[in-house]
Formats: structure tokens, C-alpha cells, sequence
């Protein structure tokens, strides 16, 4: 086995993992504040990086302005969307709210297309995608410098954001807003202000993750299977953890790459893409609630 090789292949799906545990944050502060699974993640991903870069072509406006004037849209929608359909579901059962969000799905989809266009389009974020020369030269490992900062960008915002729902008392208002709606009103807890942070915040992270990703990949409709990936990273890290998120987001993305070229190799090419469910599949046999996520005991 060529070690060099190895960990060329270990550290890119490492980094990958990173940018799959941003994506999984935003599922995870939506199912922390109202305990239930958000569907629509991947289309705010979708959403916000078209929104983005047809501020740049389209209206002519600097990548610099056109991000903070996104983050202006995803904040006015996340208002939208607790005014109009988290606000009369209050206190509803938890699927209610899920196909409530598979709704929100295939609007914010439609939307976004007839507001802009659904054509594929190229992102240049000033993040040069070459090798790291130093790795290159000195140990024979080919890591991308895009790969690199991306994850670098991911890592700090997972962790701030982190801190700040962990530190704070937003942060420790999620999990009674997420248990009983009712007894969060009745103790004093705004619910609307909560979800309007909470989903606001989770706009911002799928604007990062949309802009990172549609740069690797190509703005396109294709975003929106992306944060299908994030659903193996929360069954192994836990729907309500954040380092659950990360450490989930490390395992898949490092297993799925390894899987795929020493595996393929094997049983043929093509594992990347359905390895993360299989591994999250056997997984949930072994540990259904996760690696950090938290185990409910009912009484009847």
C-alpha cells in the first residue's frame, strides 16, 4: 500500500467531511428548536447560492456585496417562514411540521428557479483550486488549497456557532422549545423570536455551504441532493448534536473515500454515492441514537 497515497485519500475525504458536517448543522439547529427534521435544508442551500451568484451576473454587484445581500434574503425568508407556517403549527404534531417543511421544499425550489432561471452556473470564489506545493513537494500527497480553506471556513463556523446555541440562552432555550412549545410560551421563552433566529441562522449556513459546494460543483439544481448526504452524518453523530454533526461529518466523509478507491477496486467504482447509507444503515442496528445524540425513555 502506497502510505502517501493513503493519506492523500484519508485527508481529502476528511476535509470533504468537514463541509458535510456544515451542511448536517443546519439540520441539526432546526431539529434543536423545533424538533423536527427540515426537510428543506437542502433547497435553502439551493436557494441561497442561486440567489447569490445572479446577484453577481445578473445585477452586476461584487461577489463582497452580493453575500451580505443574500444573508439579507435568507434572514427576510426565515421571518416569512415562522410567520406563515411555523406560527399557526404551534404546538402541532412534529409530523405536521415535517411535511410542512417537505412543502416549503418544493416552493423554495420553484421559487427560486422562477425568480432567477434553472440553469447551472460557474462560481469563482477567490480560493485558488490547486495543490498545496508543500505537501506536493515534500511528501508526495496532492491536497487542494480550495479543499483546505474551504474546510478551514466550515470549521470555524461550526464551532462558533457551537459556542454561541451552547453558551447562551438561545441556545439553552432550544431544547424546551424543541420538547413542549406550550411550556416554552407559558416559562417566558419568545417561541417566534427562537425560530426566527434558529432559521435564520440555518440560512446562513446554507448560504456558506451552498457557496463552497457551488463553487466545487457548479451552481446548479444538483445543490439540493447535496444536504441529502448530511442524513448518514446525523444518524452517526445524533439529530440534536452539534459535535455529533462534526464527528459524523469526519466519518462519512473520510469512509466514503477510502470505500470508494480501495473498495471500487474491488466490487467496481460507483461506492461514494450509496456507501454513507450503508454504513449509516448498519449503524442505526448498533446505535440508533447517534454517537452524541440524547436516548428517550417513555413511560406508558
Amino acid at each position: 500500500m502506497n502510505i502517501s497515497f493513503f493519506f492523500e485519500v484519508l485527508i481529502g475525504g476528511l476535509l470533504s467531511g468537514v463541509m458535510y458536517a456544515l451542511v448536517a448543522l443546519g439540520f441539526v439547529l432546526i431539529y434543536k428548536a423545533s424538533g423536527v427534521f427540515n426537510f428543506a435544508q437542502g433547497a435553502m442551500v439551493f436557494c441561497a447560492a442561486l440567489t447569490c451568484v445572479s446577484l453577481v451576473s445578473k445585477f452586476q454587484l461584487s461577489l463582497w456585496l452580493a453575500i451580505p445581500a443574500t444573508m439579507v434574503v435568507m434572514v427576510v425568508l426565515a421571518m416569512l417562514i415562522e410567520r406563515l407556517v411555523l406560527r399557526p403549527l404551534v404546538n402541532q404534531p412534529e409530523i405536521t411540521l415535517f411535511m410542512a417543511t417537505i412543502g416549503l421544499t418544493f416552493f423554495l425550489e420553484g421559487l427560486t428557479q422562477l425568480v432567477w432561471d434553472s440553469q447551472a452556473h460557474e462560481l469563482k470564489l477567490p480560493i485558488e483550486d490547486i495543490p498545496i506545493q508543500y505537501l506536493l513537494d515534500n511528501y508526495n500527497i496532492s491536497i487542494s488549497q480550495f479543499d483546505v480553506v474551504a474546510a478551514g471556513i466550515c470549521a470555524v463556523l461550526v464551532t462558533g456557532l457551537a459556542l454561541f446555541f451552547s453558551k447562551t440562552k438561545i441556545g439553552r432555550a432550544l431544547r424546551v422549545v424543541a420538547d413542549d412549545h406550550q411550556a416554552a410560551l407559558a416559562v417566558g421563552i419568545p417561541l417566534q423570536q427562537i425560530w426566527v433566529i434558529v432559521w435564520a441562522a440555518a440560512g446562513f449556513v446554507a448560504l456558506v455551504a451552498g457557496l463552497l459546494w457551488g463553487a466545487r460543483n457548479g451552481v446548479q439544481f444538483a445543490l439540493t441532493t447535496v444536504a441529502l448526504k448530511a442524513l448518514p452524518v446525523l444518524i452517526l453523530g445524533g439529530f440534536t448534536s452539534v459535535p455529533g454533526a462534526i464527528v459524523g461529518g469526519l466519518i462519512i466523509g473520510a469512509s466514503e473515500k477510502i470505500a470508494e478507491v480501495y473498495l471500487g477496486q474491488i466490487i467496481g467504482g460507483g461506492i461514494e454515492g450509496w456507501f454513507p447509507y450503508v454504513l449509516a444503515l448498519l449503524f442505526l442496528l448498533v446505535r440508533p441514537a447517534g454517537l452524541f445524540g440524547e436516548k428517550v425513555i417513555r413511560r406508558i
